[in-house]
């Protein structure tokens, strides 16, 4: 069956916007009204049409409201006229009597329905695409850095233009136009101009979604990222932990010869990630968060949500990191505050031949485990060659 060529023009609307048929009817049938109102009614009415879009025949009607006394009479009706229109008619609905339709309209009812036309579908199409990027926040998209603008990035995303503000980019980071970047959908609002998108680079749910694309298991469910401390640009902290037994969350992370991990380090630069392991016991959470270090104590002060963290010496400087980002990390992976200090080694009892020797012990105290009650590793022990001389007097 052959379609009017109005109808073919409908559809090719639909398509080049992107619309369903019924917006784009909807919208003539509202351009319709208006040019009826303006040309053959008064301003003010609530005029609604009907088009056919095969027949091109056109329904008019004028709506009144059901009221208990009339205010504005040109759109009210009282019950007792409402029921003369139509039988049943009750308080607060509206009735509607149809007007003769006229298919000629002047010049200035055809350009206010032209107006009318491009507005309304104007407004379906930032409908429709607030909608979609809606369902896009919280999720890593595609696009390319269309110009900058002073500080801010402008990034073409396909359907409308993303902004990445310079606080959202990854300092150091240089951008130009025509580069194609992964970003991570911050929000999307709703403006005069149409729906907005922020993106971030910076953002540290970027390299979760990062690591998502690249390692099925976080997919499937089997590894799970439980936090990630991210200060963009430099260094990344990811924890995670499997649900699977038998499964190495951090190889799988990894990748075979670090194939997955390399993936996600291309799309972000010279950024270094520590992929660490969760555990829900808080003590050993801390412990692994401060790697690479090696840590010899832990305290917690669950009120103050405050941890005080005990390393060696030599393990000083790694634990707190450069300008202080390794414990500032770890920090932020667990949410308690750590502060770092040099273990004191403790001394031996002097042996029968005035010999000293150096214990080391390693101490976990949390407030489950009562401060007498120290959970100890067996003490180092010494060993030392004794060499006895026995000299001779000659006589």
């Amino acid at each position: 069956m052959s379609i009017s060529p109005f109808m073919a023009a409908i559809n090719q609307i639909c398509d080049e916007k992107s619309l369903s048929k019924d917006t784009v009817l909807e919208t003539i049938e509202a351009a319709v009204a208006a040019a009826y109102r303006k040309d053959y009614g008064k301003p003010s009415q609530n005029i609604k049409a009907k088009f056919d879009p095969e027949s091109g025949a056109i329904k008019v009607w004028q709506v009144f409201d059901v009221v208990e006394e009339v205010e504005d009479d040109q759109n009210q009706k009282t019950l007792a006229e409402a029921k003369k229109i139509k039988k049943g008619a009750k308080l607060e609905d509206q009735v509607e009597i149809e007007l003769t339709p006229h298919s000629e309209f002047g010049r200035i009812a055809a350009q206010t329905a032209k107006q009318v036309i491009i507005q309304r579908i104007r407004e379906a199409e930032r409908e429709m695409l607030y909608k979609e990027f809606k369902e896009k926040e919280n999720q890593i998209i595609n696009g390319t850095v269309q110009q900058i603008e002073g500080s801010t990035v402008v990034i073409d995303l396909g359907k409308l233009n993303g902004l990445m503000l310079s606080s959202e980019q990854i300092p150091q980071e240089k951008y130009y136009s025509g580069q194609r970047l992964k970003f991570y959908v911050l929000g999307v609002e709703e403006t005069g101009r149409g729906p907005q998108v922020l993106v971030s680079r910076a953002h540290p749910n970027l390299i979760r979604g990062l690591f998502e694309l690249e390692v099925p298991e976080i997919s499937a469910g089997t590894v799970v990222i439980k936090d990630v401390a991210r200060e963009a640009g430099s260094r990344s902290k990811v924890a995670v932990y499997t649900t699977e037994e038998g499964l190495d969350p951090i190889g799988s992370c990894v990748g075979q010869r670090g194939t997955r991990i390399q993936a996600v380090l291309a799309e972000i630069g010279d950024e270094k990630i520590d992929i660490i392991l969760y555990d829900e016991n808080e003590t050993k959470y801390i412990i692994n968060a401060l790697s690479p270090a090696k840590v010899e104590k832990v305290t917690l002060d669950k009120k103050e949500q405050k941890a005080t963290v005990e390393v060696a010496e030599d393990q000083l400087s790694l634990a707190i990191g450069k300008g202080g980002q390794n414990v500032r990390l770890a920090s932020k992976l667990n949410g308690r505050s750590i502060n770092i200090e040099k273990v004191v080694p403790k001394k031996g009892k002097e042996d029968k031949e005035d010999k000293s020797e150096e214990e080391v012990s390693t101490e976990i105290v949390s407030e489950e485990t009562p401060k007498e009650e120290k959970i100890e590793k067996p003490k180092k022990k010494s060993t030392k060659a004794k060499a006895k001389t026995k000299t001779k007097d000659k006589k």
